[in-house]
């Protein structure tokens, strides 16, 4: 049987997308591919669910549909913490994401809203990003781990290379490795294969996502599909949390 490719990052009205639940399960599916929605949980981001009570109405909808059902939630924020576990279990699977930094100072620095702090040379900023990583990985019960290249919008000039170093890309891979977090291939922050590489020696489990957020994004997993191929990662051994399982389910 021909393998069915499964985008597990993708999100709908009920965060920051354009599509309602039914939408994006007709569109991934008109692409070949097995659709999931993983809305944002987090009280950092407009229109995202952002309380126990939110999730809840959440998955009672999803629970209506043919679709996994996931989470994206933002390492920064308490939402995460806050969700009872009788809750958590309800995800098919759950999603991380570094989408703001704690600096040492205590402030934060957003990905996409924040000013690049005056003198903070960006090799200094990856030593503190790398560390964010490693607290997320040990901390934070999630399966995955989101766009693991995303950084700041002030670096995304600079080659990932320079800035995800291969001592950087090793701390990153042993703190998700211990932890049992996979690693996401993402299509829309397309992480360098470099790193894909290194994730799937340590034996990291490898994801699809488009972190679609319009009809022509969600289900586009494509690219992600033949980076993970090419790299010699089985198809069967993609991440499925109805085959593999989750965490939280553990």
């Amino acid at each position: 049987m021909p393998y069915t490719p499964v985008d597990l990052h993708a999100h709908t009205t009920f965060s920051d997308g354009a599509l309602t639940v039914a939408q994006l399960v007709d569109t991934v599916r008109a692409r070949g591919v097995r659709p999931s929605v993983a809305d944002h949980v987090s009280g950092d981001i407009r229109g995202a669910l952002h309380s126990a009570a939110d999730v809840e109405r959440y998955l009672d909808t999803l629970d209506q549909y043919d679709v996994l059902r996931g989470g994206e939630f933002c390492w920064h924020c308490d939402v995460w913490r806050e969700i009872p576990d009788a809750l958590a279990r309800r995800f098919t699977h759950r999603l991380g994401s570094l989408h703001a930094v704690w600096l040492p100072d205590g402030d934060l620095l957003h990905a996409f809203s924040s000013p690049w702090p005056a003198g903070l040379d960006p090799q200094v900023y990856m030593d503190v990003h790398v560390e964010n990583l490693e607290r997320f990985a040990a901390e934070m019960p999630v399966d995955l781990i989101s766009h693991p290249t995303l950084l700041p919008m002030a670096l995304r000039k600079i080659p990932l290379e320079e800035l995800w170093t291969e001592p950087r890309e090793e701390r990153a891979v042993a703190a998700l490795a211990a932890a049992g977090i996979g690693f996401e291939i993402s299509n829309r922050y397309r992480p360098h294969e470099r790193f894909v590489r290194r994730a799937i020696d340590r034996g990291l489990r490898i994801s699809l996502g488009s972190d679609g957020h319009n009809a022509q994004q969600v289900g586009d997993v494509a690219w992600p599909l033949a980076l993970a191929r090419r790299l010699g990662v089985p198809d069967d051994e993609l991440y499925d949390p109805l085959v593999h399982g989750s965490r939280l389910s553990n």
